[in-house]
């Protein structure tokens, strides 16, 4: 297939942006980037797709989620984070069935797609919430994934005890046992799209011997290995306490540094934490809107980027950011720190769509993969339509996308040359059953957590 007459950002290494532009797909591949009438010439008699007036980018991918949370999305607004975990975010997916696991998994990747991630990685999924059904919704969907599966001895979170809810505790025996039989069994499937990683808690929720042991079999295993770490203040005060050591000071001491690590948040971060990360080659996934939301501090991301660390974004869960759209995470990662800095050339458009795209797929280690528009690279990419009033004139494509548009102005979505979402509908997913099916069992896990939602304002 041609794709013809788009406007092309490569995210190649000169970042080439390509007008009348063509991509050449086969086997899941691409074979070919120009012009248009470049292209033609080469391919006379291939099937074309016009995109004439539209945007290609790489597929976007989104470097920490929750699916478990879609279901749950606007439990616990306005709340501060212990209580947010504790009272609200714990006790509904303490209450999950694995069928709610499944549905939830759908909601969110159907919201994915149609905002043009083509690749994510899950963080933490409980046992409870069926991860055979979950990779299953995966293989189906067309997406690519890194399900990353919980680990954890400790049923604590940093200093605070008996705050989890009992039904989102697991033992280390099962928790290690049951990560690596689904390494075993779904590593690689999808024709490669599915990978699975480890999935530790936060330090508090997992003591050191255990972290040196997921990291060393990590590295026999070749797998991936993503933490939250320094989210809030709290959690850099607590290793200071217990262990007289900075956050990466912890990481790098129980052997979670390297380029198959992938630590989530790192807000409470200083100069020589950042030195560390860089001279590792750890990745970092910068999710701004949940800290903003949640008012866990703004990371240090400009400094980690210029020290050289790979930075990819990411949207976290439904409670803390409230949606999967990582296309509106690129315009809260540039602002919220052009204020935090005073300087508006902080964080460039341009820096913001490298941090969705090309430095994703390295903080996933599929830069050679995806994350750019390249020949021999997986045909992963997203279709803008930008023939709508919001985002008309554009004069610099890349700053219209992080900017000025939104996921729902995503028209077609490929990923391993398969078109998975076409004018805006979802190809691979029953969107209608999803949504009812949602709705119906959110309701349901509300009444058996027993939380009683009421809005703050009178509501008749």
């Amino acid at each position: 297939m041609i794709y013809e007459h788009g406007t092309l950002i490569t995210i190649d290494a000169q970042r080439r942006i390509i007008t009348d532009g063509a991509l050449a797909v086969q086997d899941g591949r691409i074979v070919a980037v120009g012009k248009t009438q470049e292209l033609r010439k080469r391919f006379p008699a291939e099937p074309r797709t016009d995109l004439r007036g539209r945007v290609v980018t790489p597929g976007l991918v989104n470097t920490h989620i929750h699916l478990a949370q879609a279901m749950i999305r606007g439990c616990a607004d306005d709340m501060e984070l212990l209580n947010w975990l504790g009272k609200r975010v714990w006790v509904l997916q303490g209450n999950y069935t694995e069928e709610d696991g499944r549905v939830s998994a759908e909601l969110c990747i159907l919201e994915m797609l149609k905002s043009g991630t083509t690749a994510f990685v899950e963080s933490m999924l409980a046992g409870r919430y069926g991860f055979d059904g979950i990779a299953e919704v995966v293989i189906r969907s067309g997406i690519r994934a890194a399900l990353s599966k919980i680990v954890m001895d400790v049923a604590t979170y940093a200093a605070k005890d008996n705050w989890m809810h009992p039904g989102m505790i697991e033992d280390r025996e099962t928790t290690l046992r049951d990560t690596l039989a689904m390494y075993d069994k779904w590593n690689g499937a999808g024709d490669g799209r599915l990978a699975v990683w480890f999935g530790p808690r936060t330090p508090g929720g997992v003591t050191p011997e255990l972290y040196r042991e997921i990291s060393a079999l990590a590295r026999e295993r070749n797998m991936g290995v993503t933490v939250h770490l320094a989210e809030v203040q709290a959690d850099r005060t607590y290793l200071q306490e217990q262990f007289g050591q900075t956050p990466a000071e912890f990481a790098q001491n129980v052997g979670l540094v390297g380029p198959n690590v992938l630590l989530v948040h790192a807000v409470w971060m200083d100069a020589n934490d950042i030195a560390i990360l860089a001279r590792t080659d750890t990745n970092v996934s910068h999710n701004p809107a949940s800290n903003a939301k949640l008012a866990s501090g703004i990371a240090p991301i400009p400094e980690m980027l210029a020290a050289g660390v790979n930075v990819g974004l990411g949207t976290d869960g439904g409670p803390s950011n409230n949606t999967y759209d990582l296309v509106r995470e690129m315009r809260l990662a540039s602002y919220l720190h052009k204020v935090r800095t005073l300087d508006p050339l902080v964080m460039p458009a341009e820096t913001v769509l490298e941090m969705a795209t090309i430095n994703g797929a390295k903080a996933m280690g599929l830069e050679e993969e995806i994350g750019s528009l390249e020949v021999g690279k997986q045909a992963d990419f997203v279709v803008f339509d930008l023939d709508k009033p919001h985002v008309t004139p554009s004069v610099n494509p890349v700053s219209t996308l992080a900017y000025a548009a939104t996921g729902t102005d995503v028209n077609t979505v490929v990923i391993a040359g398969q078109v998975v979402v076409q004018d805006g509908q979802v190809l691979t997913m029953d969107e209608e059953r999803i949504l009812r099916q949602a709705r119906e069992r959110a309701e349901a896990v509300w009444g058996r957590a027993g939380i009683e939602f009421e809005p703050r304002w009178p509501t008749s």
